[in-house]
């Protein structure tokens, strides 16, 4: 487990809303930088099998669109909006587009970033779809690269220990 705590650490919704990470304290929450025209973008799929599976024990999944990888997000708000639930039919949260490394990186992701994979391996994401898993404490207890799928068993018991419910 690691001593990252994203506690009180602000976002803006895809609607331009303001929320904070506070908004889920008591859940256990899974972080995912997404992207709507990469070849792991097929994840969404996962993802909201997650959400909808889990979702009475205590659990949110939360997109954070990135433009960052080979400008794999090159929509704006409304386009990701109506992609992801048009042709995925995500429900669960999105943020409004971010960074996730250099110079511009969002908070969120300044704390994330921080937590080692499963290889012990910290610093920047790797590519969309790296996913984080945050306790109901709000503490990050997960990593799991890109390439790590949504229905992963490694995944989805490290999702079941958190469960609150």
């Amino acid at each position: 487990m690691s001593n990252v705590n994203v506690k009180g650490i602000e976002f803006t919704t895809i609607d331009g809303e303001k929320a904070s990470m506070d908004d889920y304290a008591g859940h256990a929450v899974l972080v995912v930088n997404v992207a709507s025209e990469c070849g792991l973008t097929p994840q969404y799929e996962g993802l909201q099998e997650l959400a909808d599976d889990y979702r009475d024990r205590g659990f949110f999944v939360l997109g954070f669109p990135c433009n960052q990888f080979m400008g794999q997000e090159p929509g704006d708000e409304s386009a990701i909006k109506d992609f992801t639930s048009g042709k995925y039919g995500i429900t669960f949260p999105l943020s409004s587009k971010v960074d996730v490394n250099g110079e511009g990186q969002h908070p969120l992701y300044a704390e994330l970033t921080k937590t080692a994979d499963a290889d012990g391996e910290a610093g920047d994401v790797q590519w969309n779809f790296e996913k984080f898993l945050i306790s109901p404490q709000g503490e990050v207890v997960g990593r799991f690269r890109p390439k790590v799928e949504p229905g992963a068993d490694e995944l989805i018991d490290a999702i079941e220990e958190q469960l609150p419910v």
